[in-house]
């Protein structure tokens, strides 16, 4: 047996709609059937049927239009997530990388001029336009007797510079081998006496030695007649010439 195919479904509007047809149809048979219907009974089956067809149409204008019986409702806001989220099976927007522009490089610093370290130097610099004097020469000394008496004798001490420049200041040390023994009359120089050492400095008229020149110091030994000749004699630390051994 075949089967009975379905049957289309009957929407609030359809319906509303068959039932108002079919009380128009009643009515009229009603009406039709029997004339003696007072006027009163035909105004509110007329009225009925105006209530009947207004409630249809507002309801089939609803059931059209369902979203204005739907309250509004606002969607929350997007989280951050659901922001930086896109939909699956869409493709996301990239983000255009910002246009830089190419970065200058910077100038190298400046290396600082190396400065040669100060040569050291001995001496000390010498001013523009001025010569620098020779340093004078070491001074010599040669020690002579000169005569002999009873009980003293006289004796010379010369003091040379061989150098090209004038020499100024010297010292001059004689040591007698004993010292009951006295120096007098000096000439050239000024002495003064530790014991059997004389040490004797120049005077006014001595105290520079020309270049290759040499100035003299005299002095006369007193106290004894033999034995008396000095030990040692010495310029500036070097010693005389002319002493016997």
């Amino acid at each position: 047996m075949p089967a009975t195919p379905p049957q289309p479904r009957r929407t609030v509007a359809i319906i509303l709609l068959d039932r108002v047809v079919a009380l128009v149809a009643a009515g009229r048979r009603v009406l039709t059937g029997r004339e003696d219907i007072s006027r009163s009974t035909w105004v509110a089956v007329i009225a009925a049927l105006g209530v009947l067809v207004a409630t249809a149409v507002s309801v089939v204008g609803v059931l059209r239009t369902p979203e204005k019986l739907t309250p509004v409702t606002l969607d929350p806001p997007p989280s951050v997530e659901q922001v930086g989220a896109s939909p699956s099976g869409t493709p996301r927007a990239q983000a255009r990388p910002a246009v830089t522009s190419p970065a200058v490089p910077a100038d190298p610093p400046a290396s600082p001029t190396a400065v040669p370290p100060a040569v050291a130097s001995s001496s000390p610099p010498t001013p523009t336009g001025v010569t620098a004097e020779p340093t004078p020469a070491a001074l010599g000394a040669d020690f002579a007797i000169t005569d002999n008496a009873l009980l003293s004798y006289g004796a010379t001490v010369t003091i040379n510079n061989p150098g090209s420049v004038p020499a100024r200041g010297w010292t001059l040390v004689v040591t007698l081998p004993r010292e009951s023994l006295g120096i007098s009359g000096v000439e050239g120089a000024r002495a003064s006496r530790d014991g059997a050492v004389w040490t004797f400095v120049p005077d006014g008229d001595t105290g520079q030695v020309p270049a290759s020149a040499s100035v003299p110091v005299t002095f006369r030994v007193n106290g004894s007649l033999t034995g008396s000749a000095p030990k040692a004699c010495t310029i500036d630390g070097a010693a005389c010439s002319g002493l016997s051994s």
